[in-house]
């Protein structure tokens, strides 16, 4: 017992057409409008999401860009300033030389600080103790050891390069303790490579605070800076850092390999985007609490909400309307159906005043039960044209084929200086194609058909002299019947090219034509190198066309003959490999008029 469709089994227990389609059309309605709610606001979650994170990106690379810059000039002003003569001599001058370049330096340092208010020292230090700091007017920390600072050793054991510290106490400078980073770098004696000085520049955070403040990452994102090894070198909390009043995850965010990171949970969670400097060796990161930046987002599907159930009522309410327009002109079409159903195609006939797709149905329907016994005549007669414009088709498929190889023997005689064979040979190829022209007919008799294969086998004996001799074998009783043209030609002319022609002594080919059982037998004989059971079982595919060889194949002559004959009959192959092939053709006598 067929099983029913549960589906059909739902909408069946309902009586009324009208609640069926008001059904159908709300489900599937609903069904859309939730699929796109559902999907919008998932897809507006992430495109929130995604988009945040490319501006972040853009946002902590253009900072990275500005403070590098930013050392970018500092480093230049430190270039400047270790450029001046006057360095040297106070450095490792005499007496006279350290008092006069001091006044000098001096003059500068004072340019310097005057001019730039997030510069806190500028400094010339000495191993031995002897420093020049700011303008003069500060003295070098008694208590201080100069190896024991990292930007100093740095400076000193790195010569031509600058060494950018992370944030630190500078107590250098006696009676301050200011949190700077220093740039500094070492200062060699042109004299003596081995002695050596360091010129330092104390940056506050005045410029570095501005550039990262200015940038906004949202009511509570902030942005901050590590140095290579992980130690901070600003934070806008980085006083409550140090006094574990608050905490950052610097760990994670130092061994990040890409260029952002989520962490936390709940409303704590937060987005990292990290930017790393070539040139200081910094990184720059940018911290963004996720519940802020997706506050947009919640705000767009309660809207998305809000308008699916809108939606919802509106449909609900078009439905009814349009399920009520539909269900009458259904109703009339149904009535005329069971009259059709019951054969009167006259009385079948519905009026409809509709112009919608239910009036063009109706209009369709009378159409069809007027024309339906037209285009049952019409299908039949277009049938027939196909069968014979298929057979058409076919033999012109061959002509072309035979004409291509026989051209290619002659321009081998040609080639071969063998003139009076050329003549020969284009002489019989002229009578081959006077009576293939001459003759319209897509049946000829028999013995036209073993004439034509006469002509052929000469020129192609003509061309393997010393390969293949030939003998025609046909029954005169049968010369009078008739066969469609072309059937044997392709036959011979793959025992040559496939049997005779690979063969290493002289082939021969017989050609036998007789009666049997009311059938007409065709046999082509050849001693060629055979087939194999492999090529046996795939000889009727059908092949590519390859007028080189033979590309019209045994394909094209079978199903030729089986259109025009009937399906028993058509051409099977024997084979033995190294011994030979025969291919018989089995035609009826008489042609029956059936298989048009």
């Amino acid at each position: 017992m067929k099983k029913k469709n549960p589906i059909v089994v739902f909408f069946g227990r309902f009586r009324s057409i009208q609640t069926v389609i008001y059904l159908v059309m709300a489900m599937l309605v609903l069904t859309a409008i939730s699929i796109v709610t559902v999907i919008s606001l998932s897809y507006t979650r992430a495109s929130v999401f995604e988009n945040t994170i490319t501006y972040m990106k853009q946002l902590t690379g253009q900072v990275n860009n500005d403070i590098d810059s930013y050392i970018n000039y500092m480093d230049n002003i430190s270039s400047m300033l270790a450029a001046n003569a006057d360095v040297q001599d106070y450095l490792f001058g005499n007496s006279t030389q350290i008092t006069e370049a001091s006044k000098q330096l001096i003059s500068q340092f004072s340019t310097v600080l005057n001019s730039r208010s997030d510069i806190y020292n500028v400094g010339l230090v000495h191993a031995n103790g002897r420093a020049l700091l700011n303008k003069g007017r500060s003295y070098m920390n008694p208590y201080i050891n100069m190896e024991q600072l990292e930007w100093y050793r740095k400076a000193v054991e790195n010569p031509g390069k600058v060494y950018l510290s992370s944030a630190h106490v500078q107590h250098v400078v006696e009676g301050e303790r200011p949190w700077v980073i220093t740039l500094s770098r070492a200062i060699n004696n042109f004299h003596d490579k081995e002695e050596k000085g360091v010129l330092f520049v104390d940056l506050n955070y005045s410029a570095i605070r501005t550039l990262c403040d200015e940038s906004s990452v949202g009511r509570k994102g902030y942005i901050f800076i590590l140095d290579a090894e992980g130690n901070i070198v600003y934070h806008p909390q980085q006083q409550q850092l140090y006094n574990e009043l608050q905490t950052e995850y610097i760990q994670e965010v130092k061994n990040c390999k890409s260029d952002y990171l989520e962490l936390g949970e709940g409303e704590e969670a937060r987005l990292y985007t990290v930017s790393r400097s070539e040139k200081t060796g910094w990184t720059v990161v940018s911290c963004s609490y996720i519940s802020e930046l997706l506050k947009r987002s919640d705000q767009a599907q309660r809207l998305y909400l809000l308008i699916a159930v809108i939606l919802i009522i509106v449909t609900l309410i078009i439905s009814n309307i349009v399920s009520r327009g539909i269900t009458q002109p259904i109703q009339k079409l149904k009535q005329s159906m069971a009259l059709v159903q019951e054969g009167n195609f006259q009385a079948g006939n519905v009026e409809s005043d509709s112009n919608n797709e239910i009036g063009s149905l109706t209009e369709t329907f009378n159409v069809m039960t007027r024309r339906i016994q037209e285009l049952m005549e019409e299908i039949i007669s277009e049938q027939k044209a196909k069968r014979k414009s298929e057979l058409k088709a076919l033999q012109s498929q061959i002509n072309p084929h035979f004409l291509y190889n026989t051209l290619d023997s002659i321009i081998w005689m040609a080639e071969g200086k063998k003139n009076e064979e050329v003549v020969l040979m284009t002489a019989s190829l002229a009578r081959l194609l006077r009576q293939n022209i001459s003759n319209e007919d897509e049946e000829i008799l028999i013995y036209q058909e073993v004439e034509y294969c006469k002509n052929y086998l000469t020129i192609q004996k003509m061309r393997y002299q010393d390969k293949m001799e030939f003998e025609i074998q046909v029954e005169p009783s049968i010369g009078n019947e008739k066969i469609i043209k072309l059937v044997l030609q392709p036959l011979i002319e793959n025992a040559i090219y496939h049997g005779l022609k690979y063969k290493e002594s002289k082939g021969f080919l017989l050609i036998r034509g007789y009666e049997q059982d009311g059938n007409i037998l065709f046999e082509i004989q050849d001693n060629g190198v055979g087939m194999s059971e492999e090529t046996l079982n795939h000889i009727f595919e059908k092949h590519t066309v390859n007028y080189r060889s033979n590309g019209v194949g045994v394909y094209n002559v079978q199903k030729r003959i089986q259109l025009t004959y009937g399906p028993e009959y058509g051409i099977s192959y024997t084979s033995v490999q190294g011994e030979g092939t025969t291919a018989v053709v089995k035609i009826p006598k008489e042609r029956r008029d059936g298989h048009e």
